[in-house]
């Protein structure tokens, strides 16, 4: 028996159809026997007297009506409203050509008779296919163990994946988790619909293995809240994408992926405004140097949705610049320029941007790493402040309409050589705003963006992946986060907004712990913390200590006092201590002309300590 079944489940797509037309035609004579011998109540009853063949007729009607109707064609496993609907019309032709059989014939059906054969096939196709479908599933996969998933939403996104999941190989949905309270013990689709609250109890009974959400409209808010509920389970917890991601409203099982951390720690966005985005960008000639990086790349994503006339990508990486073009030209039939070079050639900076006459530059090239940059104050200094000068001084001898840098909340109070060049690139950008009108001069300043190359969270999943264990540098280490749009969002409309000489502040939310986000990345993979002292748990927390010339916390602001609210919601204005130009000009001059001496070193070190307010260089730094 069980390799007949398996032998006709791989048998070409035609057996299987000449399968079923021929399993009908046999069994439709029984039914309408059936429903002469319960009209009469007489086993014995002749079936359509009058008429040769009679039975046979009925079941060529009845297969023949199956056929226009395509149910042949309808794959067994896949269950719809489509379904439902063409059996329903083949039965309604088939009760409709039972009459006209009896009127233009001399057959005997009673009236009633075409109505009891039209339910008996509606119920016969229906219930045989469930018993194909239920035989050929026990078959081939009862030796193949099905993760028991619970569906968090009962709503029709729910139930679409609970059907999906009931015709995988790998997925058997068990139950379904719900907020209604009005929906709680009541069936659907044959599963048992449970309130959230009782999701414990429920989850552990059920013996569930994974938690699905099934809600591709709920915000990031009331997602992190259903998270923090369902976490104390210990399940691997995965969801579908939001109905942005669905365009075609047709959920499959490839759509299914792990709930992303970023999308927990980054928060519901506020709609941009419009003019922001859209006044330096529109129409214009834009420039992004460091158009490789994780900001940088994002920045240009985000300038070509607002149709510039040119977008100029200036990238050190060949790989990244060969990246970044390459992704753009597939978006977009905008003209796009690659250029290779570093901000440290200001003559190439200022041929280009010449050539191309470029309006608006978004100035994102920097080196990042806290660590790498202490290990390398000299490269630090110079292509985080020195390349600032260079592009704003391109920019300026050019009548560059607007310049953006992008800076960073490391260099407010900073303890590290990376945070304090940032600092002095946006003192130079203070300063050149101050001495000429022509370019509008503008510094974002942000925290940590989510998925950069910089951010914990790659590093974190890695870690995880290896079964640990996590680093973490300090238990109470803390860092504002943004997503890399909203932020490179909100940097387009900072730098809209700017006067000149402006420090605009980006709303970063509130504070995360690390060490908490490491948390909740292992109880979102389904594992548990290895406490320290315990031999329980999967993945273990170690504590590496600060990093030279890494903050427990991040700033924003050096002078909390002196900001003001702009015209969006997320933009702070902030009026911060600056130096005239002449007076720091000779710095950087100089800067660009160190060697890595000990001597070099040490300058630049004392100049940063001079002009940057709460740097003080670190026991570690090394001579590179």
């Amino acid at each position: 028996m069980k390799s007949t079944i398996i032998n006709l489940a791989s048998a070409p797509r035609g057996t299987k159809q000449l399968f079923l037309v021929c399993l009908d035609f046999l069994v439709f004579p029984i039914l309408i026997w059936l429903c002469y011998a319960i009209r009469q109540f007489d086993l014995g009853a002749e079936v359509v007297p009058n008429l040769a063949f009679g039975s046979l007729w009925v079941s060529l009607i009845a297969v023949s009506a199956l056929g226009l109707a395509r149910i042949y064609s309808f794959i067994v496993r896949a269950f719809n409203e489509a379904f439902i609907f063409q059996l329903g019309l083949a039965t309604t032709l088939t009760v409709l050509a039972l009459y006209a059989l009896a009127y233009f014939t001399h057959a005997f059906i009673p009236t009633s008779i075409p109505l009891m054969f039209g339910f008996m096939m509606f119920a016969w196709i229906w219930f045989s296919r469930g018993i194909i479908r239920a035989l050929v599933k026990y078959v081939l996969h009862a030796d193949i163990p099905r993760k028991r998933i619970a569906i968090y939403g009962a709503g029709f996104a729910g139930q679409q994946v609970a059907a999906m999941l009931n015709n995988s190989d790998e997925h058997l949905p068990v139950l379904f988790l719900d907020d209604d309270i009005t929906l709680a013990a009541k069936n659907i689709g044959g599963l048992k619909v449970y309130h959230a609250a009782d999701a414990q109890k429920v989850l552990n009974k059920h013996q569930v293995n994974e938690i699905l959400i099934a809600l591709p409209s709920v915000g990031r808010q009331r997602k992190t809240e259903i998270i923090k509920n369902l976490e104390p389970a210990h399940l691997k917890i995965t969801e579908i994408p939001g109905l942005t991601k669905l365009v075609d409203g047709e959920i499959r099982l490839s759509d299914i992926q792990e709930v992303d951390i970023i999308d927990l720690l980054g928060r519901d966005p506020v709609p941009p405004v419009a003019h922001l985005l859209s006044k330096n960008i529109t129409n214009k000639i834009v420039m992004v140097t460091g158009a490789g990086g994780s900001i940088g790349s994002e920045l240009c994503r985000q300038i070509i949705k607002n149709q510039p006339k040119l977008l100029v990508l200036y990238e050190l990486t060949e790989f990244a610049l060969y990246s970044i073009d390459k992704e753009l030209r597939q978006k977009t039939e905008l003209t796009i320029i690659p250029i290779l070079g570093t901000v440290l050639d200001q003559q190439k900076l200022e041929r280009v941007i010449a050539q191309y006459q470029v309006q608006t530059v978004y100035h994102a090239a920097a080196y990042k790493h806290v660590p790498l940059v202490e290990c390398n104050p000299i490269a630090g200094v110079k292509n985080n402040a020195v390349g600032t000068a260079f592009s704003l001084n391109a920019a300026v001898r050019n009548q560059v309409e607007t310049f953006v840098l992008i800076s960073t909340d490391k260099a407010v109070r900073p303890t590290n050589v990376m945070g304090a060049t940032k600092r002095m690139a946006e003192l130079y950008c203070q300063a050149m705003a101050a001495a000429q009108d022509h370019t509008q001069v503008s510094i974002v300043r942000f925290g940590n963006v989510l998925g950069s190359s910089g951010s914990v969270v790659p590093l974190f999943k890695q870690q995880i992946a290896k079964g640990g264990p996590i680093t973490v540098t300090h238990p109470d280490v803390t860092r504002y986060f943004m997503t890399i749009p909203e932020a490179s969002q909100l940097v387009i409309q900072a730098g809209a907004l700017g006067e000149g000489g402006d420090v605009f502040l980006l709303d970063m939310g509130e504070p995360v712990r690390i060490q908490d986000l490491a948390r909740q990345m292992i109880s979102l993979s389904g594992l548990t913390v290895r406490e320290e002292g315990s031999q329980t748990g999967d993945i273990a927390i170690q504590y590496s200590g600060l990093r030279p010339g890494e903050k427990l916390y991040e700033e924003l602001l050096i002078d909390q006092e002196d900001t003001q609210i702009t015209e969006h919601s997320r933009i702070l204005r902030s009026f911060e201590k600056s130096y005239p130009l002449d007076e720091i000009l000779p710095v950087f001059d100089r800067f660009y002309d160190l060697t890595a001496t000990h001597e070099d070193v040490d300058w630049v070190l004392s100049q940063l300590e001079y002009y940057v307010d709460g740097y003080q260089r670190g026991a570690e730094i090394r001579v590179n």
